[in-house]
């Protein structure tokens, strides 16, 4: 079974950029047609597509976060990362990262992932 772990500050401040890894270990970031990505929960509301980055190295982002989202990843760490820039406390949630054998883009329905990390709280102070 692949196994997720979200790493990363629990506290940002207002304008700076979140920037959050993930550890992934019993799988393998370039294997064919997965899928690594980010969602969101903010308290109160629903679940978030953030983005992904496919096995290939392509990524896709959320429209309404594309222009402040960053997927990159470190193969020989096997460690994929975010970057969310410009952070206002509206960015507060629990941070996942997640897995999927097959590329989808935006799905917020659980159980169209197969793995998943624990979460990880990321507070915005103003």
């Amino acid at each position: 079974q692949v196994q997720l772990q979200e790493s990363g500050p629990g506290l940002v401040k207002t304008s700076q950029t979140l920037s959050l890894t993930c550890t992934v270990s019993g799988g393998s970031l370039t294997t064919s047609t997965s899928a690594w990505h980010w969602l969101r929960q903010p308290p109160g509301k629903k679940l978030e597509w953030v983005g992904v980055i496919a096995y290939d190295g392509s990524t896709y982002y959320s429209p309404t976060l594309k222009s402040r989202t960053s997927i990159s990843r470190d193969t020989s760490k096997n460690q994929f990362s975010l970057q969310l820039s410009h952070v206002t406390p509206e960015d507060t949630a629990v941070y996942y990262c997640a897995r999927s054998d097959e590329l989808r883009l935006g799905a917020i329905d659980t159980s169209l992932y197969d793995d998943w990390g624990q979460g990880t709280q990321v507070t915005v102070s103003s």
